[in-house]
């Protein structure tokens, strides 16, 4: 699959593309998108002259899902994928393989029916159908047009689009699954991927519209779901995790194969649809598979409640015969455990969880907010004074979801995030970009390698970086392995970086989390499922020990950690099963925190926690972000957002789903 632009990235140059418009100002809120400029428009702090001008055009937002399986979203996304149908805005799931499993429609405790793979794929089509009918409508039976259509690769699909709601689309590729968690099973996305077969063969579902049967190589696998891109042209799309890692007792994979070559075709889809003319540009987000149900439980009861019952629906869980299918209303395998492993009861994202990617600049209320759209680095800039411009897309492809961002001791800001590499062998690295002045121009990207020696011994799974900053300027990288340990990297004075060594820790999850006090400490935390570790540098330019039990609870995870008084910062979390917002302080340098306090009022949601000078901006369990001004009420908001939200003295920022950054000031 070659892609020419990868080479701009390792030559590390920026590009500018298209600088943003202003296309609305409604209740505070302003809202920016990326459309057409002039090279005279570019914003003259932060960002580079333009070249090679990229054009994209402004489009309304557009949800894209793609699965392996069918239940992938209603395990594993739901409450978002609830959420963007109740929005009414578009929305289509995309689903790689039939997941015919042995072709039994039973629970295990039920007597074995014969195999009939074409059959139970088509169970699950219905089941799926109706769960999405019922989210959509209240009604189960709601009616689907099923049509057959050509791929880009060569096939066809079945699209069924809701006939009450016609923004709602299923797209059923049809392939083959493995059929196996981690089993040696070569006719596979798995196999497919890594060249053990030329083709891959479909598995028809009973009553699809679709009736001759194909196959694909790889090529034409990454070709047909870039035709499914175009075709939809989403402004965000929704994965699983394409390095989810390995167990730690048994070394095999933690999630489905499926799930993980599934995100990764669909990767190498993305990259090709980016340089596609034409195209909104997108984001994407990617989300954690089985392992999910080994930490605590991310949503609220009735968060729970709504995603069990969904699941229910599409599990045919009451047995009666309201589809008139003889090959079944729903997936009985499911009905014998529709909470999955703990999965329902939790949502996570895999990466793109912080909070610090808008950050002060050098000017006295000048703002810089970053994200990942089409796979680069995308920065917007506020004056003092002034309104918000960009986005300006960088030079540079690749780009994982999420960013984060620090402020050295000068003014400059520096960016980091990870990448992948997807021509010969699967790579993910850490990549930094500084700006060469306070308020100029981000210099080239440069990649700080991985703590990994390779894919196959730990999937790439590593952590979105955390970044702590010493009186001189220097930094240190750490990074959450695929051992679920720390490592680090530290900057030279000459610039350079030094090699990865580990920083200890174990059953590390989630990302770490890293800030400095007034008095120039250091701090950084990472979640396990049962508390939270610390690493600190108790003197300013001291060295970092670690890691120490800070006798904290456990959480969902997902932390934030905020400068606090003159000799400490501000952890703060959300408790499981609830979402409610929790906090405590670490002061002079010590990894054991203050008693814990719930933030009053209680709000649930899930995700990391904005957070500012006591006023906090959270994901709420609608979807959209709360707020609360120090010792405030809540107010929620009506929008859906991606990753985060982003808290500043001066106001918050959310991504919306339409690629647009939403910017609200504090209310005074």
């Amino acid at each position: 699959m070659p892609r020419p632009a990868l080479s701009s990235f390792r030559r590390g140059l920026f590009m500018a593309a298209p600088i943003a418009v202003l296309v609305g100002i409604t209740g505070g809120t302003l809202a920016l998108t990326a459309g057409s400029s002039d090279a005279s428009d570019v914003p003259s702090r932060g960002v580079p002259e333009a070249e090679a001008v990229k054009p994209v055009r402004t489009s309304g937002e557009a949800v894209l899902q793609i699965m392996a399986h069918p239940d992938d979203d209603l395990f594993f996304m739901n409450p978002d994928t609830s959420q963007s149908i109740a929005s009414g805005r578009s929305l289509t799931s995309v689903y790689l393989t039939a997941g015919e499993s042995d072709g039994r429609n039973a629970r295990r405790q039920d007597p074995e029916p014969p195999a009939d793979k074409a059959a139970y794929a088509e169970a699950r089509q219905n089941g799926i159908r109706a769960a999405y009918a019922e989210m959509a409508t209240g009604n189960r039976t709601s009616p689907w047009d099923r049509t057959s259509i050509a791929t880009a690769g060569g096939g066809r699909a079945e699209l069924d689009t809701l006939r009450a709601k016609p923004q709602i689309s299923l797209v059923w590729l049809q392939l083959r699954e493995a059929g196996s968690i981690s089993g040696d099973r070569p006719h596979s996305l798995h196999g497919l991927w890594d060249g053990r077969v030329e083709r891959l063969e479909s598995q028809l579902a009973a009553g699809s519209p679709v009736r001759e049967n194909f196959s694909y190589s790889k090529d034409q696998t990454v070709e047909t779901i870039t035709g499914v891109l175009d075709r939809f042209k989403p402004t965000f799309v929704r994965l699983m995790d394409p390095t989810p890692g390995l167990n730690d007792k048994t070394g095999k994979m933690s999630d489905h194969q499926d799930h993980m070559y599934g995100a990764r075709f669909a990767q190498a889809a993305l990259a090709r649809y980016a340089d596609s003319p034409g195209h909104p540009p997108f984001a994407v987000q990617n989300y954690l598979g089985y392992s999910t149900g080994g930490l605590p439980h991310s949503l609220d009861p009735r968060s729970t409640e709504a995603k069990l019952r969904t699941l229910k629906t599409y599990a045919w869980w009451d047995h009666t015969d309201y589809c008139e299918d003889p090959a079944g209303c729903g997936d009985r395998k499911v009905a014998a455990r529709p909470a999955g492993h703990g999965w329902a009861q939790s949502i996570r994202y895999a990466r793109g969880g912080s909070t610090a990617w808008v950050q002060q600049g050098a000017e006295k209320g000048e703002l810089y907010a970053f994200s990942v759209l089409d796979g680069r680095l995308a920065v917007w800039r506020k004056g003092g004074t002034s309104d918000w411009t960009g986005p300006v897309l960088q030079r540079g492809d690749g780009l994982d979801a999420g960013v984060t961002s620090v402020r050295l001791p000068d003014g400059r800001i520096a960016v980091f995030g990870t990448r992948t590499e997807l021509d010969g062998e699967y790579r993910r690295e850490v990549v930094a970009a500084v700006q060469a002045a306070p308020g100029g121009a981000f210099g080239a990207w440069r990649s700080l390698g991985t703590p990994e020696r390779d894919d196959e011994s730990g999937t790439s799974d590593i952590s979105l970086p955390a970044v702590l900053v010493d009186r001189a300027g220097l930094m240190t990288v750490y990074v959450r392995d695929a051992g679920h340990a720390m490592s680090v990297s530290a900057q030279r004075a000459d610039g350079g970086w030094g090699p990865w060594r580990s920083a200890g820790g174990r059953d590390l999850r989630g990302d770490p989390v890293a800030a400095t006090d007034a008095a120039g400490r250091g701090y950084v935390f990472a979640g396990t499922p049962k508390t939270v570790l610390a690493w600190t540098r108790a003197a300013p330019g001291g060295p970092v020990t670690g890691p120490v039990p800070t006798g904290l609870p456990a959480t969902t995870v997902a932390l934030s950690v905020t400068p606090d008084g003159a000799d400490g910062v501000r952890l703060w979390f959300r408790k499981p099963a609830s979402g409610d917002v929790r906090t405590a302080r670490f002061a002079g340098g010590s990894g054991h925190a203050s008693p814990v306090r719930d933030v009053p009022g209680g709000v649930a949601g899930h995700g990391a926690v904005g957070a500012s000078g006591g006023r906090l901006a959270v994901r709420a369990g609608s979807g959209a972000v709360a707020t609360a001004p120090a010792g405030g009420r809540w107010v929620t908001g009506r929008s859906l957002f991606a990753g985060a939200p982003a808290a500043t003295s001066y106001g918050f920022a959310t991504m919306g789903l339409d690629g647009r950054l939403n910017w609200s000031p504090w209310e005074r």
